[in-house]
């Protein structure tokens, strides 16, 4: 499956990011595009209701504005300029004949500036320079800028990186673009790709999960009954689940599978719910190595780590030395979303034709979405099934008021768009149990 990497850029900017990005290959762009940075926030929260991503790029200011937006764990590429394209910028104006300096300049890092000014003998006292700061307003800029020209007496000229700075500016001070050549931009394109794909590769790496019980008074039953409960959870559908020992299960499946259980190691829900039905203390342990014994030893150590802490956890040990915990348990909001269904979810299945199973496994990707919309082929990847099967199931839902249409998204240059569906089981659960 291709890459998705959405890319935020001002309208000014975009053939520039185009040319940049001409080069690769495997990678589907979305783009983002703004003529006011006052438009940024508004315009990257509807792109990213709309679209699935694995990766993120921007420069430093739609980066700024838009940060809070960005899910957990979404790669992110920042573009900055370069002291190739600060030296690019004053060759540029000595063509013009504007001379190396004086000049004054925004937004390029100090140590790009001062290596800059090194390498090329450059008069220091002939140079302001503003560094990026997520706090500085387009107008404080502009007033660095003309109190630098009085500074230098009216002479000199403007390397700016910021399109509004430029605009406000013209006509009144000699001007040059600060922005990234192609080159810049493509490095770090290709680099947030490479990273993407890296990360791609550590989730389908070999992982297990180990739960001990602890404090029953009959740990057969509750061991039974735990693997019982892990077998019904539709997060682990597609994990293998056997017996370890007296006293505990081991759970064997790719590291993207864990990632999701733990909300990204924070949290393991599945402690709560054991607790809730078995009446028995559990801790759990994650291991992810280079082999199915390299990650069956990591995880017990994990969960014996666990078992030493004063309330039921978990532990996270990869063979690289990394360590995470504890990871609390966390109650899921749902009680749909294990497979020992309630009436409510009988009835809603039974009512639009489709297995209890499924409806706890749509009511449980519900709720993960937190109300993001998606197109039936992530419907499908999401419930391990065929696009097919996946546009049958859209429109079976539809039928079931189960889904309502929120608009499309064009993913390919080339095709119709797709269309994007937001999933209502958790409301029509919620209605059914009133």
């Amino acid at each position: 499956m291709a890459i998705v990497i959405g890319v935020v850029t001002h309208s000014l900017h975009g053939e520039l990011f185009r040319e940049a990005a001409n080069t690769l290959r495997g990678v589907d762009l979305e783009w983002v595009s703004y003529d006011h940075e006052d438009e940024i926030h508004a315009k990257v929260a509807e792109f990213l209701r709309t679209t699935r991503l694995d990766g993120f790029l921007a420069g430093p200011v739609p980066y700024t504005a838009s940060r809070e937006l960005l899910p957990p764990g979404l790669p992110v590429g920042v573009i900055r300029s370069s002291a190739l394209d600060l030296t690019l910028a004053l060759y540029r104006a000595q063509e013009r004949g504007w001379g190396r300096t004086p000049v004054s300049i925004d937004t390029f890092p100090a140590e790009a500036v001062e290596a800059v000014a090194a390498a090329l003998e450059l008069d220091t006292d002939a140079i302001e320079f503003l560094p990026y700061a997520p706090t500085q307003s387009v107008r404080d800029i502009v007033e660095f800028h003309r109190s630098a020209h009085r500074r230098f007496g009216g002479r000199g000229y403007v390397i700016s990186v910021r399109a509004a700075a430029r605009e406000l500016l013209s006509g009144e001070l000699p001007i040059m673009s600060g922005m990234p050549v192609p080159a810049t931009i493509r490095t770090e394109l290709h680099e947030l790709a490479l990273r993407i794909e890296s990360e791609r590769a550590s989730a389908q790496r070999f992982a297990a999960g180990v739960f001990l019980i602890s404090h029953s008074q009959d740990e057969e039953r509750a061991r039974i009954g735990l693997m019982n409960l892990l077998l019904n959870t539709p997060e682990f559908a597609g994990a293998w689940i056997e017996d370890r020992g007296r006293r505990g299960v081991v759970v064997f499946a790719h590291k993207a599978l864990f990632e999701r259980i733990t909300r990204n190691w924070v949290a393991v829900p599945a402690l709560a719910e054991a607790a809730a039905a078995l009446g028995a203390q559990v801790s759990a342990g994650f291991g992810v190595g280079a082999s199915a014994r390299n990650c069956v030893a990591l995880a017990e150590q994990a969960a014996a780590r666990a078992e030493r802490e004063s309330e039921p956890c978990g532990y996270l040990i990869e063979d690289s030395g990394v360590i995470i915990g504890p990871m609390g348990p966390v109650r899921a909001a749902l009680s749909y979303s294990y497979r020992e269904h309630g009436d409510d979810v009988e009835r809603l299945a039974k009512s639009v034709g489709l297995s209890a199973a499924t409806v706890s496994r749509l009511a449980a990707l519900d709720h993960e979405l937190e109300g993001r919309a998606i197109s039936p082929g992530e419907l499908a990847g999401h419930l391990g099934i065929t696009d097919q099967s996946g546009r049958r199931l859209i429109r079976t839902l539809d039928a079931g008021g189960l889904v309502s249409v929120e608009g499309t998204a064009q993913h390919h240059q080339k095709g119709r768009p797709t269309r994007l569906y937001r999933l209502r089981i958790a409301q029509a659960l919620l209605r059914s149990s009133r």
